[in-house]
């Protein structure tokens, strides 16, 4: 519980502000006013790739704030939090973004058979022209947004599906971090907008403790956020692919039904067709007197 209330203050307020300071130096350093500088990295409402970098980053700090937690506080080597070999499974990570872009295009599938509103209404026909500010939206969508989807997943599948599965159980640990993490994109949030994320939180966490690792999660989340964020660039406007309060549409509950059950099905499939472990050497995780560093524990 020290590591969940320690970790939660230093990713919501500690290195957000940090990396606050450091963005506005650059802006100010560069000839921005301080209002205008706190205005292009927090608005929401005109989001410029400034403010959405500033977003990624902050997010993406978790995982280094993971990793110290796991190493200070429970002895362990950081790559626990990983998985069980206690490494990334790359292999595994890029087969799952394959399998990820496959039950996408089939969601997408479903949705166009659906009512309007399935699929969310942001967006329209028309495509936007490409300019320069189009192009930094893009670069910052590439190379920062699956830090932040990563970020994310190591907050609340790795650290806290492993601190309240410790102390509560498996059930525990897919629930809770779920619906912390459908609480964490806003309190104003209509109920399909809600249920949309829950569900997303909750196959995430099966997937977890299922395979073994983040992979898989990270995987889907990284997927998700590239799409949404480009066709919000590309068709409408990306301010819409942050807010957390949107109306959406019980339509959107058979899509999310779709992506999720076949994600996690294909992954189920592939991960035993692989022959890949889901659980640990008993030894590391037996009861020590010290710090366990490596695959055993103390005598």
């Amino acid at each position: 519980m020290v590591g969940v209330v320690v970790g939660l203050t230093a990713y919501m307020l500690i290195l957000p502000g940090l990396w606050l300071a450091v963005f506005l130096a650059g802006l100010v350093a560069s000839g921005h006013t301080v209002d205008g500088a706190l205005d292009k990295t927090l608005s929401l409402e005109h989001l410029t790739p400034t403010g959405l970098a500033y977003i990624n980053v902050a997010l993406a700090s978790a995982i280094p704030i993971v990793f110290f937690l796991t190493w200070a506080l429970h002895g362990l080597r950081p790559g626990w939090v990983t998985s069980v070999l206690p490494r990334m499974r790359w292999r595994l990570l890029a087969t799952c973004i394959g399998l990820a872009l496959v039950t996408l295009i089939v969601t997408l599938l479903v949705a166009s058979v659906m009512p309007s509103g399935a699929a969310g209404d942001e967006v329209s026909g028309e495509l936007n022209d490409f300019t320069a500010r189009t192009r930094d939206f893009l670069l910052v969508i590439l190379l920062l947004t699956p830090l932040q989807a990563a970020g994310e997943e190591y907050a609340f599948r790795g650290y806290l599906t492993q601190a309240f599965g410790g102390l509560f159980g498996r059930t525990a640990a897919i629930v809770i971090p779920a619906v912390l993490f459908a609480l964490a994109h806003g309190l104003g949030q209509a109920p399909p907008v809600f249920f949309d994320r829950l569900a997303f939180g909750l196959v995430a966490g099966l997937l977890v403790v299922l395979t073994g690792g983040l992979e898989a999660g990270i995987a889907m989340h990284v997927l998700n956020n590239w799409v949404a964020f480009g066709v919000s660039l590309a068709y409408g406007d990306i301010s819409t692919a942050l807010a957390s309060d949107g109306e959406g549409s019980w339509w959107m509950i058979p899509v999310t039904l779709t992506q999720s059950l076949l994600y996690l099905g294909l992954v189920l499939w592939v991960t035993r067709s692989m022959g890949l472990r889901n659980t640990a050497e008993p030894g590391v995780l037996a009861a020590s007197t010290r710090r366990v560093y490596g695959f055993s524990s103390a005598p």
